[in-house]
């Protein structure tokens, strides 16, 4: 009964996918890629920072919430790596492919707290803000190391991360106790509002749905890293360890998000092959239609 409910309560995000799917080819590939950029530059960072800041942050929740993260991806990184020689022969297309083991899909993360009923946002919102940084420090390192990319031009691109400066805008905030004035958050609340539909449609329309079909032993560890070990590793360190509570129902469905749907764009603006990281995206995307309720389901009934 739990697992049809978070199904149903996933289903609406699911739907917006396939209605992207669906409207493909009603827009040019610019207008698609134009909409993104939107998102990336505009809505979400106003949703990160609007989720972040609606809320008081305790420093030591930061500090609690932090090193379990870090934790999360490092380890998506170091599993992710074990399938180097599986990929393909050139670093820089297979590091394209690495940081799909470790980042992550905000969007659909914002849409799946809500099904949690001891969770909310906001503490999703700091788990991101703590992981946005580090993730794109991993991504960015990686494929700086395939393309020959200087160490300040690397620090550069992490540093402008338009998520990263969102997000601990937000948590600045969170922590200093300060609301934010009226007039202000008003257009970010809207801007905030209209980040996940557009994302979600956005996703659809660029995937390959027909991914799965492809799905060979280098996609299936990388996608399976994302999808199953980091969410498990998560729940035997709980149950270990006896930690119950909201944050372990956060960072269990953190670690069961499907990768970043961006990913592709990062790798491509490095000189990656953009096809290869694109099909991973669609695999993850697809397959967590399936694994992702079944995760909450477990963060739910353990947690």
């Amino acid at each position: 009964m739990v697992f049809l409910t978070i199904l149903l309560g996933l289903s609406p995000s699911f739907l917006l996918v396939g209605l992207g799917g669906m409207l493909r080819n009603r827009l040019s590939a610019n207008a698609w890629q134009g909409l993104d950029r939107l998102n990336f530059e505009i809505l979400f960072p106003a949703l990160l920072f609007v989720a972040a800041s609606s809320r008081p942050i305790a420093p030591a929740q930061v500090i609690a919430i932090a090193p379990l993260v870090w934790a999360i991806l490092l380890s998506g990184l170091l599993a992710g790596a074990l399938a180097r020689r599986f990929g393909p022969q050139r670093f820089l297309d297979f590091a394209g492919c690495w940081q799909t083991a470790w980042r992550f899909n905000t969007a659909l993360g914002f849409v799946a707290v809500g099904t949690l009923s001891r969770a909310d946002a906001g503490l999703l919102a700091v788990t991101v803000g703590m992981a946005v940084p580090v993730a794109n420090l991993f991504a960015v390192s990686a494929l700086s190391r395939g393309n020959a990319l200087g160490l300040r031009a690397t620090l550069v691109k992490v540093a402008l991360n338009p998520f990263l400066l969102a997000s601990v805008a937000g948590v600045i905030v969170g922590l200093s106790g300060w609301s934010v004035p009226a007039p202000v958050l008003a257009p970010l609340r809207m801007l905030a509002q209209a980040a996940i539909p557009v994302a979600l449609i956005s996703i659809g329309a660029t995937m390959n749905w027909g991914a799965l079909a492809r799905l060979d032993r280098f996609s299936a560890m990388l996608t399976g890293t994302k999808l199953v070990l980091l969410p498990a590793l998560v729940c035997a360190a709980a149950l270990i360890t006896g930690a119950t509570g909201p944050l372990v129902a956060v960072l269990v469905l953190f670690a069961a998000l499907p990768t970043a749907s961006a990913a592709h764009v990062l790798a491509a603006g490095f000189g990656a092959n953009r096809e290869l990281v694109a099909t991973l995206i669609a695999q993850s995307t697809l397959l967590s239609a399936a694994t992702l309720p079944v995760w909450i389901t477990v963060a739910e009934l353990l947690f």
